[in-house]
């Protein structure tokens, strides 16, 4: 990467045009796979982590020595900080649209829930149900582990037979046994 920097001449177009948008690109690519990065460690993936940290550390370093070069071109630094946000954003963007792992689903409802867990079940999910007392009175909770790219089905689900249910999501990193289905009846999710 550091040939890409060295291809061009020490000119005020190089300088304040290609020069910050390099860096920009180049903060975005490092930030992309550190965001990414992250969230394989958290989720247990000791192969992907690594690899990704070698790229992420490689174009950090290359981008450092051109930012440190140029500590008088505010225009490299705004780059440098926009490639870092942006990095972020789509980090996470690509680790959404992966949706890798596994999670639980605690769903809380106030009106019965024998329509939903029926539902559930019938699509081949594993719930564990069971009746609390809630602030205001009697709650149904059902609990569910399932992968995260089922996520919009479930919550389809609920807003179809509970829409005022209360539900919370929690990252699990590992599970020992139960029924997570793999291809689950999407018939209440429309394409997207």
């Amino acid at each position: 990467m550091n040939e890409i920097f060295e291809q061009f001449p020490d000119t005020e177009l190089f300088n304040y045009v290609i020069l910050p948008l390099l860096i920009f690109c180049a903060r975005i690519a490092d930030v992309t796979f550190g965001t990414f990065r992250i969230v394989m460690v958290a989720k247990g993936q000791k192969l992907i982590a690594p690899i990704l940290g070698f790229f992420e550390v490689g174009i950090w370093i290359i981008v450092m020595s051109k930012i440190m070069q140029s500590m008088d071109n505010w225009i490299c630094i705004v780059a440098y900080a926009g490639g870092f946000a942006t990095g972020n954003f789509i980090g996470l963007l690509i680790e959404d649209k992966i949706a890798m792992g596994i999670v639980k689903i605690q769903i809380i409802t106030a009106i019965p829930a024998i329509n939903l867990i029926q539902n559930l079940v019938e699509s081949g999910y594993g719930i564990t149900h069971h009746e609390a007392n809630g602030a205001n009175g009697k709650v149904s909770i059902i609990y569910s582990i399932i992968n995260r790219k089922q996520i919009p089905i479930i919550i389809d689900m609920i807003g179809k037979h509970n829409p005022n249910a209360f539900y919370s999501i929690e990252d699990v990193k590992f599970v020992n046994k139960g029924i997570i289905p793999n291809n689950p009846v999407s018939r209440w999710r429309v394409g997207k």
